[in-house]
């Protein structure tokens, strides 16, 4: 069962109200997410509880302290990313995920603000 992960979007939501973020173009996305090798140096230097707050979505079947437990990833690891957060949107929508799918349009609506 994948389910919205709350800790995540206040951190998203955080990071937003502060500024950090990069106001990009949807097909950024492709070019500015974490390769899986930047994801494995981030979770060796600071940990699973850090980690799981870059993904808005935890899936629930996966073994805790398993990287794939987490989906939706919408940032750097040191900013939010407007392209991460419309690819997290979209396919929340498309999987029907409405719970995360509401929630990334929030934070959405906050970036479109800042523009």
């Amino acid at each position: 069962m994948l389910k919205l992960n709350k800790q995540a979007l206040e951190h998203a939501k955080k990071l937003v109200k502060e500024k950090q973020v990069v106001l990009d173009d949807r097909d950024a996305w492709s070019r500015d997410r974490p390769s899986a090798e930047k994801e494995n140096r981030f979770l060796e230097e600071y940990g699973l509880a850090e980690y799981q707050k870059w993904y808005l979505g935890v899936d629930e079947s996966q073994n805790e302290g398993n990287k794939s437990r987490y989906k939706f990833p919408y940032g750097d690891f040191e900013k939010v990313h407007r392209c991460g957060v419309l690819s997290a949107e979209s396919r929340a929508g498309q999987y029907k995920y409405n719970d995360i799918e509401l929630a990334v349009a929030h934070v959405h609506g906050m970036l479109d603000e800042l523009a």
